[in-house]
């Protein structure tokens, strides 16, 4: 007997598909509104009381941390190009322990709810709120991207338009984070870590058992064909086209390691997005342990999912005579909607839809009201007024979510792009923050034009970059604002001898 589908849109999903999606979207809503109960301040909705365990809050850091963009961008560079994406990790890797032993115990000195508080207690209320509203920019549209990515696998997998799948996406992310705030989050993440891994298991699995020769064939043929290739030292140094390079290509050796270096310390010690599952544990030491363990499940994540990519290589390699998606991009949902069986997609769908469902909207929050609103807009409200604020944030956030992942739609390279945007303005913040943590030099406003005229700087050089007027690199763009960031506020910024020993 034929089981139908769903959605008319021609979707080749079945019922056993749907009933495993809804199995773990259930145990997923259960999970968010048991653990995101009785929220009474503030406190409770950004930091769940600083009461949750370290490993779940890892788990948490993961999860954020790989999201949709992971589950089918990654696959896909892999299956296009090759594995030296993974040299980035070299560099996060290298990254999470400066921000271990540099930035943790910072924040937790001054009691950070937003880590911006930081540069207010540092330089003062502009540098704080200027740091703010990069972070707005910063992950309003990088966020918008992975929930782009992630409302267009679904839409290919279920035969839906992205349009509706957006808006249902957005809308179980307000109402999902606007009830349990940051522990609700916390605790879904966890089973969403553990969904998708299992998934990109499953999908190795499944891979192998297609393709002849399994998993000596993706050596053989992946290898053979370059996918595999994890550096890429460029030409030797003295050579013709070495300076041409080390400028224009982002995935050479030396520079993609720094740019996961500086990108991951801009990404994880100056974005309130991943910082803030670190400030939810109890105690400094434990948030350092938390951040030391998250790179084992990261780069877990990563392999699996760049196999996955090289597999798919050598499967559409070994079937010639199977269409691929109109834009490669879509290669991972394209197979799991046209060749894996039943239950097995139900079970990728849910991963990807598990993975999308955490969004920005959380710290977003956490920052606007404390970081702009508490101490500007309203000072002399109760816990119970600022807790309503922050639901009503939620909601706006969200639609402007929904509004910015419309509009990246209808653009390419999906993996990269999410990156060029925090090359913008990371280094604005990742510059004033190292100015913070480094040096005893103390500026406010002119802080605030060093981070204003270093984002416009590099979204300027990036404009240029795309349109192929000038020959340089996206990845130079985080160490450039970075360097003009923090060398501005060092030059202008004076010296100041009252700065408490503590910070240095």
């Amino acid at each position: 007997m034929e089981i139908h589908t769903f959605f008319p849109g021609g979707s080749s999903l079945t019922w056993p598909d749907y009933a495993v999606v809804l199995l773990l979207l259930t145990l997923l809503i259960f999970v968010g509104i048991w653990f995101g109960r009785e929220e009474k301040s503030t406190n409770d909705f950004f930091l769940g009381g600083r009461q949750i365990p370290w490993w779940a809050a890892c788990l948490s850091f993961v999860a954020t941390e790989i999201s949709a963009v992971t589950l089918i961008a990654v696959p896909a560079v892999a299956y296009m190009e090759n594995w030296e994406y993974a040299q980035f990790f070299i560099g996060s890797f290298l990254a999470r322990i400066v921000i271990a032993f540099l930035f943790i115990p910072a924040f937790y000195r001054f009691n950070c709810t937003s880590i911006y508080e930081f540069l207010g207690h540092r330089f003062g209320p502009e540098t704080q709120i200027a740091g703010s509203i990069l972070f707005f920019i910063t992950r309003l549209l990088a966020s918008g991207v992975r929930l782009m990515v992630a409302c267009l696998a679904v839409s290919i997998l279920i035969g839906i338009s992205l349009m509706p799948t957006i808006l249902l996406f957005s809308l179980v992310c307000i109402l999902y984070i606007a009830w349990g705030g940051i522990k609700a989050v916390v605790w879904t993440n966890v089973v969403q870590a553990l969904t998708f891994t299992l998934a990109g298991v499953v999908a190795i699995g499944f891979l192998l058992t297609q393709i002849d020769g399994g998993a000596g064939a993706v050596m053989a043929i992946a290898g053979g064909a370059g996918k595999l290739k994890v550096f890429n030292w460029g030409p030797a140094p003295g050579l013709g086209g070495y300076l041409q390079s080390l400028l224009t290509d982002p995935n050479i050796f030396v520079l993609a390691t720094l740019n996961g270096f500086f990108g991951s310390m801009a990404a994880f010690g100056t974005d309130q997005e991943l910082m803030q599952r670190l400030l939810t544990v109890e105690t400094r030491r434990e948030s350092q342990k938390t951040m030391l363990l998250t790179p084992i499940g990261s780069f877990v994540v990563m392999m699996i999912f760049l196999f996955i990519g090289a597999c798919l290589y050598t499967f559409y390699t070994q079937h010639p005579g199977l269409a691929l998606p109109a834009k490669l991009d879509k290669v991972f949902p394209h197979f799991i909607e046209q060749t894996m069986p039943p239950l097995m997609r139900g079970l990728m769908l849910a991963a990807i839809v598990m993975a999308s469902i955490d969004s920005p909207l959380g710290s977003l929050t956490s920052s606007f009201v404390t970081d702009i609103y508490r101490p500007v807009i309203f000072q002399s409200g109760s816990e119970r007024h600022y807790l309503f604020v922050s639901r009503i944030c939620v909601v706006v956030f969200g639609v402007i979510l929904a509004a910015i992942a419309y509009f990246f739609s209808h653009l390419e390279k999906f993996l990269w792009l999410a990156f060029k945007i925090g090359g913008v303005t990371y280094g604005s913040l990742l510059g004033v923050f190292l100015l913070g943590l480094l040096t005893h030099r103390r500026g406010n406003r002119i802080n605030v034009a060093a981070m204003t005229l270093s984002a416009l700087a590099m979204l300027a050089l990036l404009i240029l970059s795309e349109k192929g007027i000038l020959p340089l690199g996206w990845t130079w763009l985080l160490l450039i604002g970075t360097f003009l960031t923090f060398a501005t506020g060092w030059l202008f910024g004076q010296k100041a001898e009252d700065i408490p020993d503590s910070l240095h």
